[in-house]
Protein backbone atom coordinates (compact mmCIF):
# COMPACT_ATOMS: atom_id res chain seq x y z
CA UNK A 1 0.00 0.00 0.00
CA UNK A 2 1.20 3.56 -0.96
CA UNK A 3 1.46 4.87 2.65
CA UNK A 4 0.70 8.75 0.67
CA UNK A 5 -2.98 7.54 0.38
CA UNK A 6 -3.51 7.53 3.89
CA UNK A 7 -1.30 10.08 4.94
CA UNK A 8 -2.43 12.57 3.05
CA UNK A 9 -5.97 12.64 3.56
CA UNK A 10 -5.61 12.56 7.15
CA UNK A 11 -2.81 15.78 6.47
CA UNK A 12 -5.65 17.57 4.89
CA UNK A 13 -8.18 16.72 7.16
CA UNK A 14 -5.93 18.04 10.09
CA UNK A 15 -4.73 21.17 8.22
CA UNK A 16 -8.75 22.20 7.49
CA UNK A 17 -9.41 21.95 11.17
CA UNK A 18 -5.97 24.29 12.12
CA UNK A 19 -7.51 26.77 9.37
CA UNK A 20 -10.80 26.42 10.69
CA UNK A 21 -9.65 27.08 14.37
CA UNK A 22 -7.37 30.18 13.19
CA UNK A 23 -10.59 31.82 11.81
CA UNK A 24 -12.60 30.78 14.61
CA UNK A 25 -10.12 32.33 16.97
CA UNK A 26 -9.65 35.45 15.08
CA UNK A 27 -13.18 36.11 15.52
CA UNK A 28 -12.69 35.74 19.32
CA UNK A 29 -14.14 32.39 19.56
CA UNK A 30 -10.84 31.25 21.33
CA UNK A 31 -11.79 27.87 22.41
CA UNK A 32 -10.41 24.32 22.14
CA UNK A 33 -13.34 22.84 21.12
CA UNK A 34 -13.26 24.39 17.83
CA UNK A 35 -9.97 22.40 16.98
CA UNK A 36 -13.16 19.58 16.26
CA UNK A 37 -15.76 21.97 15.08
CA UNK A 38 -18.16 20.54 12.77
CA UNK A 39 -18.95 23.04 10.66
CA UNK A 40 -16.80 26.13 9.63
CA UNK A 41 -14.48 27.26 6.76
CA UNK A 42 -13.20 25.39 5.31
CA UNK A 43 -14.69 21.69 5.33
CA UNK A 44 -12.41 19.14 6.89
CA UNK A 45 -15.26 16.60 5.79
CA UNK A 46 -14.61 18.01 1.63
CA UNK A 47 -10.82 18.11 2.16
CA UNK A 48 -10.11 14.87 3.79
CA UNK A 49 -12.78 12.90 1.43
CA UNK A 50 -11.53 14.71 -1.92
CA UNK A 51 -7.77 13.83 -0.80
CA UNK A 52 -8.77 10.70 -0.67
CA UNK A 53 -10.14 10.31 -3.69
CA UNK A 54 -7.39 12.84 -5.62
CA UNK A 55 -4.95 10.47 -3.91
CA UNK A 56 -6.40 7.29 -5.49
CA UNK A 57 -6.66 8.78 -9.10
CA UNK A 58 -3.12 9.65 -8.92
CA UNK A 59 -1.61 6.70 -7.63
CA UNK A 60 -4.08 4.30 -9.34
CA UNK A 61 -5.80 5.90 -11.99
CA UNK A 62 -9.75 6.76 -13.23
CA UNK A 63 -10.07 3.16 -13.57
CA UNK A 64 -9.08 1.37 -10.78
CA UNK A 65 -11.46 0.03 -8.53
CA UNK A 66 -10.52 1.79 -5.64
CA UNK A 67 -10.84 5.60 -7.37
CA UNK A 68 -14.70 4.31 -8.43
CA UNK A 69 -15.76 3.41 -4.46
CA UNK A 70 -13.58 6.47 -3.17
CA UNK A 71 -15.89 8.94 -5.49
CA UNK A 72 -18.62 7.56 -4.56
CA UNK A 73 -18.01 7.77 -0.85
CA UNK A 74 -17.14 11.45 -1.88
CA UNK A 75 -20.49 11.98 -3.02
CA UNK A 76 -22.03 10.32 0.52
CA UNK A 77 -20.00 12.49 2.30
CA UNK A 78 -20.13 16.19 0.90
CA UNK A 79 -24.06 15.14 0.26
CA UNK A 80 -23.85 14.93 3.61
CA UNK A 81 -21.97 17.68 4.75
CA UNK A 82 -24.34 20.13 2.48
CA UNK A 83 -27.82 18.68 3.35
CA UNK A 84 -28.35 16.42 6.29
CA UNK A 85 -26.19 17.56 8.39
CA UNK A 86 -26.91 21.42 7.76
CA UNK A 87 -30.95 19.96 8.09
CA UNK A 88 -30.13 18.74 11.85
CA UNK A 89 -28.54 22.48 12.77
CA UNK A 90 -31.92 23.83 11.30
CA UNK A 91 -33.67 21.29 13.61
CA UNK A 92 -31.48 22.27 16.52
CA UNK A 93 -31.93 25.72 16.26
CA UNK A 94 -35.59 25.22 16.23
CA UNK A 95 -35.66 23.15 19.53
CA UNK A 96 -33.14 24.95 21.23
CA UNK A 97 -36.04 27.88 20.67
CA UNK A 98 -38.61 25.99 21.66
CA UNK A 99 -37.01 25.04 25.04
CA UNK A 100 -36.21 28.20 25.90
CA UNK A 101 -39.55 29.47 25.23
CA UNK A 102 -40.95 26.89 27.71
CA UNK A 103 -38.61 28.39 30.15
CA UNK A 104 -40.86 27.85 32.92
CA UNK A 105 -40.54 24.27 32.65
CA UNK A 106 -38.11 23.11 35.38
CA UNK A 107 -38.00 19.38 33.05
CA UNK A 108 -37.04 20.71 29.98
CA UNK A 109 -34.07 22.79 31.16
CA UNK A 110 -32.96 19.71 33.20
CA UNK A 111 -33.46 16.72 30.80
CA UNK A 112 -32.78 18.18 27.60
CA UNK A 113 -29.09 20.06 26.80
CA UNK A 114 -28.70 22.60 24.53
CA UNK A 115 -28.46 20.94 21.07
CA UNK A 116 -25.91 22.00 17.93
CA UNK A 117 -26.95 24.20 15.55
CA UNK A 118 -24.12 24.39 13.25
CA UNK A 119 -23.29 21.05 12.28
CA UNK A 120 -23.21 21.46 8.05
CA UNK A 121 -21.44 22.86 5.47
CA UNK A 122 -22.17 25.48 3.30
CA UNK A 123 -21.33 25.08 -0.42
CA UNK A 124 -18.92 28.15 0.11
CA UNK A 125 -16.79 25.94 2.75
CA UNK A 126 -17.27 22.93 0.44
CA UNK A 127 -15.52 24.13 -2.15
CA UNK A 128 -12.32 25.69 0.22
CA UNK A 129 -12.27 22.15 2.01
CA UNK A 130 -12.21 20.43 -1.29
CA UNK A 131 -9.79 22.43 -3.09
CA UNK A 132 -7.54 21.96 -0.03
CA UNK A 133 -8.38 18.06 -0.62
CA UNK A 134 -6.45 18.30 -4.30
CA UNK A 135 -4.03 20.99 -3.21
CA UNK A 136 -2.46 18.13 -0.25
CA UNK A 137 -3.17 15.25 -2.99
CA UNK A 138 -0.90 16.72 -5.93
CA UNK A 139 1.53 17.85 -3.29
CA UNK A 140 1.66 14.96 -1.92
CA UNK A 141 2.10 12.64 -4.73
CA UNK A 142 4.98 14.79 -5.97
CA UNK A 143 6.10 14.48 -2.65
CA UNK A 144 6.56 10.69 -2.32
Amino acid sequence: MNLAILITPLAAGLAAQLIKFAIKSNQHDRHIKNLLAYSGMPSGHSAMIVALSTSIWLYEGLTSPLFAISAVLTVIVIRDALGIRRYLGQHGRTLNILVKDLADDDVLDKNYPRLLEKIGHTPIQVIAGSLLGIAFSVLGYYLF
